[in-house]
């Protein structure tokens, strides 16, 4: 898993139908949740044990995809990511990958955006797309009798997207309206100008939303072109659950994503170290409270010691109740609500970041607190008993990640794009049992750049400047 891997865009589109379209996907939208409700109720275990019978599906055209039949409910399931994503803007026109996810399901083939929405509505199927850093995802839920409209409908987005001026006037005007909202969000602040901080001159310096300037100038000659370049057989990675058989998710496949190039064409993007680690920045904003990011250099998601490195920041932060961030800013001194450390594993660098929130006047105390954790854990590492807490929480909570059909999907798609291996599900409680503190040692000596991050504070914190 690419542990709590930032993904940011907007997939919604805010569209609006008209009154009886309205009934119709709210009754399909209630159809669908009830049945996948029904899955939830599966005990753990036994879909534990149903994401451990993956088959790599290969179609006749030689698409592959890693598949788990289950016919426990008539639900198909479909996680599916081109890679690539927001990485591939371009320097001038931030925001395009997300702007391109956010009109994939607005019309494509003959159907316009609200023909093709109440195809959607009218066969109880979802479809939405959503564009990260590293690649442009996409996932389909249907009943297993709507397969062949539901499918066909998947196909027209991803082949045939009309881009109309209508639909690209009403989302560009959406996404602009978020941008408005986020340049006074205070986290959504944070997350942005530690990104611009930390990678400039880099794809990872952008925001995946875009800019109010940059989302204005997007053409739909841009949008088609981002689309031609990222959809190919190449670069496509697919994981589907349900009641569908490896032989037709085969033909389904090429039916799908047969037509499309066979190469994408992407800009290589460099590995990349984050910058200004040890310095403090401050967006002056006038709220009650302080939001406080930091980040530091962490350890990519192919790194042999990524799950020592895991365990180790579940120690520190990651657990919401036991965490010693938790137990030293929030208990011991009533500093803030929420605390918490987690790892960021793109495709070109690994980091290691915490947060909170607290009062402007606790602000400076509440960084020098979590600061002083980072270097202490890295420096003594943890006790024995937290390590065991530790591996037993991590190890008895992995069967909630399958616990319905879309996590499960969820689940084997991210396992492909960190490329883990397919027997990585039966691998890794072993992997995260294995862990020692000698282990966490090593990792901590090798993390010792962590001892410093790169600060930003979002609010008016007291003797921080802003």
């Amino acid at each position: 898993m690419r542990a709590a891997a930032v993904i940011s865009g907007s997939g919604g589109s805010g569209r609006i139908l008209s009154g009886g379209a309205g009934r119709i996907g709210r009754a399909a939208q209630l159809l669908l949740a009830m049945v996948t409700m029904a899955l939830s109720l599966l005990s753990a275990d036994a879909a534990q044990s149903q994401s451990s019978r993956i088959t790599e599906v290969t179609s006749p055209g030689g698409i592959k995809a890693w598949l788990v039949h289950d016919t426990t409910l008539p639900l198909i399931a479909m996680e599916f990511a081109f890679l690539g994503g927001a990485s591939q803007d371009g320097k001038e026109l931030p925001g395009l990958a997300n702007l391109a996810s956010s009109l994939l399901d607005e019309g494509a083939g003959p159907l316009d955006a609200e023909a093709f929405q109440h195809a959607l509505a009218d066969h109880a199927v979802e479809l939405h797309f959503d564009a990260g850093r590293d690649e442009l995802r996409g996932s389909l839920r249907t009943l297993s009798e709507n397969r062949d409209k539901a499918f066909d409908l998947l196909r027209l987005s991803v082949t045939a997207p009309r881009f109309d001026t209508e639909a690209v006037e009403r989302i560009r005007a959406s996404q602009m309206a978020m941008l408005r909202r986020r340049s006074t969000e205070p986290n959504a602040l944070a997350n942005d100008r530690w990104f611009t901080l930390a990678f400039p001159d880099h794809p990872y310096g952008r925001p995946v939303d875009g800019t109010l300037d940059s989302v204005g100038r997007i053409t739909r000659e841009d949008i088609a072109g981002f689309i031609a370049r990222n959809f190919a057989r190449s670069n496509l990675r697919v994981a589907v659950v349900g009641d569908i058989s490896a032989e037709e998710l085969g033909k389904r496949l090429d039916a799908v994503f047969g037509a499309l190039p066979e190469k994408a064409t992407l800009t290589p993007v460099a590995d990349v170290a984050p910058q200004k680690v040890g310095t403090v920045d401050v967006i002056a904003l006038d709220v009650p409270q302080s939001v406080v990011v930091m980040g530091t250099a962490g350890l990519e998601r192919r790194d042999a010691d990524f799950i020592p490195a895991y365990v180790l920041n579940h120690i520190l932060g990651g657990s919401a109740f036991s965490s010693r961030l938790f137990k030293e800013v929030r208990e011991a001194r009533g500093l803030a609500y929420s605390v918490y450390s987690y790892q960021v594993a793109l495709s070109h660098v690994g980091l290691w970041f915490a947060g909170t929130a607290t009062k402007n006047e606790r602000a400076g105390e509440s960084i020098g607190i979590i600061t002083d954790e980072f270097r202490r854990i890295l420096k003594e590492g943890p006790s024995a008993t937290e390590l065991e807490e530790a591996k037993s929480f991590l190890m008895g909570s992995y069967a909630l990640r399958f616990d319905t059909s879309s996590k499960v999907a969820g689940q084997l798609l991210q396992i492909q794009l960190d490329d883990l291996g397919i027997d990585y599900v039966d691998r890794r409680n072993a992997l995260i049992s294995a862990v020692s503190l000698d282990d966490l040692k090593r990792v901590a000596a090798r993390l010792a750049t962590a001892r410093d991050a790169l600060t930003v504070v979002v609010g008016k914190p007291a003797g921080l400047g802003g």
